[in-house]
């Protein structure tokens, strides 16, 4: 039964080595899903809220525009790190201003766009998997194919020179950190990818490309258009979730692939099942720690028979909806064939992920070519000495060493 008595610290505890190894949310393995729906948390600034777990309450609480992202920016709500979230980007907005934000940056960021980008993506996933054949078995699939695929793609996207991806790839690793860096140390990170955007955009100004800055740059709606500081914090929230949240989800998801021979087999044998796994894949493995994003009721709202009053703060829990059984049959199964996964791994709502049509086409360029050209890929270490990443937002392998004894073109 849900109550306001004895909260539970929240990122919940437990989320140790052997959760992450298992890439289980701790919350799911105790249960948490099916007794307590809807969960008291305290958190480390700003006092207690609520997390919402359900798969329909998780619906609920991002699309319902009573819950607000907006009125949490600038107040002392209850939050993972120390500092206080001032400034206002689109993932902080309420409509109507998001609406308006949300708009001119889908006349940039088209569908088309990302098709259009397909062709490349599987250019640079067929090189890289050269060079990793180049220099013989095992490899790490990390550095040789996870991360350097969405950070190419996303510079050359939003028109980055090659040569500063190292710097980048730096900073978002930084600007992710909960405690693996001290505070000042993110925020500097961050501060650093601001000001390194921030430039780049005076630059096109002057010299417009065939790029994304270019595009949001010009794109109108209505007389409107995006100011620079709205670019600039649109191109970071690109960076940062291109290459943070892609890179170390298919790490994670070519992970339980490997550790689910039958399933593996499964697409081997029909490799027209790629789209289907992905998306399964997708539900299946969690990626972020905790959602940093909470929501502030604005009038009390009944939810998941508890009453959230006016002022309080709810967050969000996407893996355990991904797994509810109230929505999934054997949610803890992984199923590539599975008929409808319907996850919301994306989010929901006004703020569904801009980036989602990316990611799906870079995951199914990546699983494709990976089942094609390496029929026998598999682990080349014992899963429990597999180096895991912690202290960060995302979830994440640092190396994932594989190896194959057969090479198709």
């Amino acid at each position: 039964m849900t109550t306001t008595e004895n909260p539970i610290n929240y990122p919940f505890e437990g989320a140790g080595p052997d959760d992450y190894v298992a890439l289980v949310p701790s919350s799911v393995r105790d249960g948490l899903a099916d007794d307590e729906p809807l969960v008291r948390v305290r958190l480390a600034y700003g006092g207690e809220a609520w997390v919402a777990r359900r798969y329909e309450d998780v619906k609920v609480v991002l699309a319902d525009l009573r819950f607000s992202r907006s009125a949490a920016i600038g107040k002392d709500v209850p939050r993972s790190d120390p500092w206080i979230r001032e400034d206002h980007s689109i993932l902080d907005m309420d409509p109507p201003d998001h609406t308006r934000l949300r708009k001119l940056v889908l006349k940039a960021f088209t569908t088309r766009r990302v098709e259009m980008l397909r062709p490349r993506a599987q250019q640079i996933v067929d090189t890289l998997l050269d060079e990793m054949i180049a220099k013989g078995a095992p490899g790490d699939l990390m550095e040789g194919l996870s991360w350097p695929l969405p950070m190419t793609v996303n510079c050359e996207m939003l028109g980055v020179p090659y040569e500063d991806r190292a710097k980048l790839r730096e900073w978002t690793d930084a600007s992710v950190a909960l405690t693996a860096l001290t505070p000042e140390e993110a925020r500097a990170g961050l501060q650093s990818l601001y000001d390194y955007m921030s430039a780049l955009l005076e630059k096109r100004r002057d010299d417009p490309r065939d790029d994304l800055l270019t595009a949001m740059m010009q794109a109108r709606e209505d007389n409107d258009r995006l100011d620079h500081d709205e670019i600039v914090q649109l191109a970071v929230m690109l960076l940062i979730t291109g290459h943070e949240s892609t890179s170390y989800q298919f790490g994670n998801v070519i992970y339980n692939l490997l550790t689910h021979p039958d399933e593996l087999a499964k697409l081997r044998a029909n490799p027209d099942l790629v789209n289907n796994a992905v998306e399964e894949l997708l539900r299946f493995t969690p990626l972020a720690s905790s959602d940093g994003f909470i929501r502030i009721a604005k009038e009390d709202i009944e939810l998941g028979n508890t009453t959230i009053r006016a002022g309080e703060g709810v967050f969000v829990d996407l893996d355990a909806a991904n797994r509810d059984p109230r929505r999934f049959d054997d949610p803890l199964e992984m199923r590539i064939d599975r008929e409808s996964a319907r996850h919301i791994s994306f989010g929901h709502g006004v703020h569904h992920c801009l980036g989602a049509q990316l990611a799906r086409m870079e995951f199914q360029v990546e699983l494709s070519t990976l089942i094609r050209r390496f029929p026998d890929l598999s682990l080349a270490v014992d899963p429990k000495d597999l180096p895991w990443r912690h202290g960060r937002l995302v979830r994440g392998l640092n190396e994932l060493p594989v190896t194959w004894s057969e090479v198709c073109e």
